[in-house]
């Protein structure tokens, strides 16, 4: 019971953090040829989303790209990242249970939910200007040596200090 307490219930060094998901980084990178990321699966799901409501998503430009990476018998919803996606979310979960951490937190007042919503929906945009999220532009382009990861590393620094500055001010 003391080796699941030290496993689970308490927290790990964030070394001990780091070395397992490079590990795992370069686990995922040797067995499917493909780098960590995840952003791009949202935008699958979303243009999966918009092709059941009767939108062609493959005649815009954005989607082209996607359709290239799409390999056969793929769709926007069977694919990579809905895997990984779901196996990140499903991680979490367990660890959180494991963690007796998990709970559900009711929304303060409207200002937070405005500006949840707000972050987000920014996020998601940045995401999509940048090519990639802190995972995919960041985490896993470090290794690669990949100059706009570093650029990407610099202004995510300096997005999570102006933003923290911004939460202090207004939010919290």
């Amino acid at each position: 019971m003391k080796i699941i307490n030290k496993l689970f219930k308490k927290p790990w060094p964030y070394w001990v953090g780091g070395i397992l998901l490079g590990i795992l980084n370069v686990i995922l990178l040797a067995t499917t040829g493909l780098a960590w990321k995840l952003s791009t699966g949202f935008s699958y799901w979303g243009g999966y989303i918009l092709q059941k409501l009767g939108i062609d998503v493959f005649e815009w430009n954005y989607y082209q790209v996607y359709k290239q990476n799409l390999k056969p018998g793929e769709t926007l919803i069977n694919n990579y990242y809905t895997v990984m996606i779901i196996a990140i979310v499903l991680g979490s979960l367990i660890s959180t249970l494991f963690a007796s951490e998990f709970r559900i937190k009711k929304i303060k007042n409207k200002k937070q939910l405005i500006f949840g919503l707000l972050g987000g929906i920014l996020m998601g945009y940045g995401t999509r200007l940048s090519l990639g999220c802190n995972i995919g532009a960041f985490f896993s382009a470090i290794p690669s040596f990949s100059l706009h990861s570093w650029v990407f590393g610099i202004f995510m620094f300096l997005g999570v200090w102006l933003g923290s500055k911004i939460l202090i001010k207004y939010i919290l």
